[in-house]
């Protein structure tokens, strides 16, 4: 009987020993997961340097017909030439593409050309999926908050496609465009210098004009869509241009060993550092006057917002290795100055998501959630 009394008597002491082992282990664990995880710096993958353009109204008649050789485009300047969408981690584009912007009371005006030897397309209807063709291609997010823009393609044949998006791709899982939506009262054009679908020939380009309604913008920012001198819109252009053989008399994109077509080289007017458009955050502006002495300003807040942008991206790091527990370090990345003006900003994570806060330079406040929207908050 003593024997047994002892035997339980040492089984429950190794029982007591390895639970609190156990129970150790465990609170250290939870100890370790309440520890808050400090952000890395976030490093672009190219100097951030967006493209800027002056568009100057014109009173001059622009005739839809894709050539630009009305006297308003002449007293336009044109962008810089276009570069690989990965910026210098990419040889520059093959064929060179530019474009040019005005604007008079009824429309944005845009025009592009893109040199090519060989110009091709197979899509004819409206909102087929553009980019399958070589294809160019408008970005516009009017106020900068990164959600509700719109992207514009179109082809050698003048179909197009125009989505309305109401975020960026990769924020959640629901579908984020809207691809029944039309901008109301477009003109577009093409001008073909050679002829479409035709190997046998050598072509020279391409060109384009697109003429978009302000009253497609009512839906994209608030207050008056027709832009006042001196505002400045997020835009980006991109040309989309496959490579492609000749076979048996017809044009056919050049595939790998396994059969599949070769990815298509993606040329844009400003680079985001990703193979990836819908970064309304690396996009160009545009800035409307219409005195045409005036340059384009740089505004030190762009700074600011771009400084939330590194953290946001550094939040998202962090997030996807160590879930929510994740903090803001006290570093010179998170902290930033424009001359006499020093940026702080804060990191607030909350159960469903986190959200950036930075002071303005001219009063009021900046935030950033979690879901990729920037917003300005005028000071109460």
């Amino acid at each position: 009987m003593a024997k047994i009394y002892f035997e339980q008597t040492f089984l429950i002491l190794i029982f007591i020993v390895l639970c609190l082992g156990s129970c150790s282990r465990t609170r250290s664990l939870a100890l370790e997961s309440q520890h808050p995880h400090e952000l890395q710096d976030y490093v672009h993958p190219i100097d951030y340097s967006p493209r800027s353009y002056v568009a100057y109204h014109t009173d001059q008649s622009v005739i839809i017909d894709g050539e630009m050789n009305e006297k308003a485009w002449v007293d336009m300047p044109w962008t810089e030439a276009f570069v690989d969408i990965e910026g210098d981690q990419r040889p520059l584009p093959t064929w060179a593409t530019r474009a040019k912007m005005c604007w008079n009371d009824d429309f944005f005006i845009i025009g592009a050309t893109m040199d090519e030897p060989h110009i091709w397309a197979t899509l004819t209807e409206r909102d087929a999926i553009m980019y399958h063709d070589d294809d160019f291609e408008v970005f516009i997010d009017p106020d900068g908050d990164g959600h509700h823009y719109f992207e514009f393609e179109m082809n050698a044949f003048n179909a197009i496609w125009d989505l309305y998006m109401l975020y960026p791709y990769g924020i959640d899982n629901q579908r984020n465009y809207i691809m029944n939506w039309d901008i109301r009262g477009i003109q577009t054009a093409v001008h073909l210098n050679g002829t479409i679908n035709d190997p046998s020939d050598q072509d020279s380009s391409w060109s384009v004009e697109i003429a978009i309604p302000w009253n497609t913008f009512k839906d994209f920012k608030s207050g008056p869509h027709i832009p006042k001198p001196g505002e400045q819109w997020r835009i980006n252009f991109s040309r989309v241009d496959w490579t492609m053989d000749i076979n048996d008399g017809q044009y056919v994109k050049r595939t790998d060993t396994e059969g599949k077509p070769l990815p298509e080289d993606n040329w844009v007017w400003s680079p985001t550092g990703y193979i990836n458009m819908h970064k309304p955050e690396t996009w160009g502006y545009v800035q409307f006057e219409r005195d045409q002495t005036v340059t384009f300003q740089e505004e030190e807040e762009e700074q600011i917002k771009w400084a939330m942008w590194k953290i946001y991206y550094a939040v998202k790091a962090c997030h996807q290795l160590h879930g929510e527990n994740c903090t803001l370090s006290d570093t010179a990345e998170t902290k930033m100055a424009t001359d006499d003006f020093v940026v702080s900003p804060q990191l607030d994570i909350y159960q469903d998501g986190f959200m950036i806060t930075a002071a303005a330079k001219a009063g009021g406040r900046y935030t950033l959630d979690h879901r990729a929207q920037l917003k300005y908050h005028e000071k109460k």
